[in-house]
């Protein structure tokens, strides 16, 4: 009978354990913006799942998963940039992931069987109304125009956004037209590459470059900042959507997977499927200048609104890192 009433204990005891580890989500983060804290208050509300979170820089975080090996308690991990998200996948962190409701809410260019875009960020180029037209930079190719000369301004070729960007290029023209691009804007500079997209933007409405190259929830969030001296700032900005004719515009993504050691996989897939959520996705939109990836959503964002509509390139760079970088040195 004690025998019995122990086995009862412990098989009481196993069920309220797994039951309270289902109500944690162990989240490692690349994205590093406080409107995103509202994401997951919602998202605890809702099912009761706390959601503890590790804060850090995508390779950081790939590495301390890697080194944590089985004994790891990362469910999610979620970035910026689909390489990286592929990077990931090719180091063996991410499971697949079984659920209709991503599959039918998210367009098969925006995820694979491991991972999930969840936004998106237009790369636009971006010039000075008093010294350029619209029509002066209609596409990427055009800011190797040698009328561009002295005009041009940049963020280090190598961040993920621009290798994104150049890779996309390769894909739609070719290594040799692109490596021959390459060298046109680098003639182009106005000054050595600096700063980070914010800096770009500046640059441009001050009059030390005539165009840049930026994303777009930098635009809008200066377009909405409270500071009148950033809405005068956009004020001598204009902006193009790159290659309407063709292939249509670069995006970024945002996007994560549940990580293959996770011992909390209900919680996770519950946490991936919130995020394509019409709540989660309009909280990108209105609450972080991103675009949702899930079609038809009505959003409240008076400054990507003012933006407009566009076509977006549907091409998806989703090789690792080191792999996109050789292809984006041969250009």
């Amino acid at each position: 009978m004690k025998k019995q009433l122990l086995l009862i204990a412990l098989a009481l005891s196993t069920a309220f354990s797994a039951t309270a580890q289902e109500k944690v989500l162990n989240l490692y983060s690349a994205r590093h913006y406080q409107t995103d804290e509202k994401l997951y208050e919602n998202f605890t509300r809702q099912t009761g799942i706390k959601i503890n979170r590790i804060d850090g820089k995508e390779d950081e975080l790939m590495e301390r998963i890697r080194n944590e090996g089985a004994n790891s308690p990362a469910d999610v991990f979620i970035t910026v940039d689909a390489a990286r998200l592929a990077t990931a996948d090719a180091l063996g962190l991410f499971a697949p992931v079984k659920s209709k409701l991503l599959e039918a809410r998210i367009p098969a260019h925006l995820h694979t069987d491991t991972w999930f875009a969840f936004s998106t960020r237009a790369r636009v180029i971006i010039y000075n109304r008093s010294a350029l037209k619209a029509e002066d930079v209609p596409t990427y190719e055009s800011l190797a125009d040698p009328k561009l000369k002295g005009k041009l301004c940049s963020r280090s070729g190598a961040h993920p956004y621009n290798l994104s960007l150049v890779s996309s290029l390769i894909a739609h023209d070719g290594e040799a037209k692109t490596e021959e691009w390459a060298r046109g804007v680098v003639a182009n500079f106005a000054r050595a590459p600096k700063g980070g997209d914010t800096d770009q933007i500046k640059s441009v409405a001050a009059g030390e470059c005539g165009v840049a190259v930026s994303n777009t929830y930098y635009l809008a969030r200066l377009i909405r900042s409270d500071k009148v001296e950033d809405r005068r700032l956009m004020e001598r900005v204009g902006i193009v959507w790159p290659n309407q004719a063709g292939h249509g515009t670069h995006i970024n993504i945002s996007g994560g997977g549940m990580v293959k050691t996770s011992k909390n996989q209900a919680s996770a897939v519950k946490f991936l499927e919130y995020l394509a959520s019409d709540e989660a996705q309009r909280y990108f939109a209105d609450g972080n200048n991103e675009w949702p990836v899930v079609a038809g959503l009505n959003t409240n964002n008076p400054a990507l609104d003012a933006m407009g509509k566009f076509k977006a390139d549907t091409f998806a760079d989703q090789r690792p890192g080191e792999e996109r970088r050789r292809g984006a040195k041969a250009a």
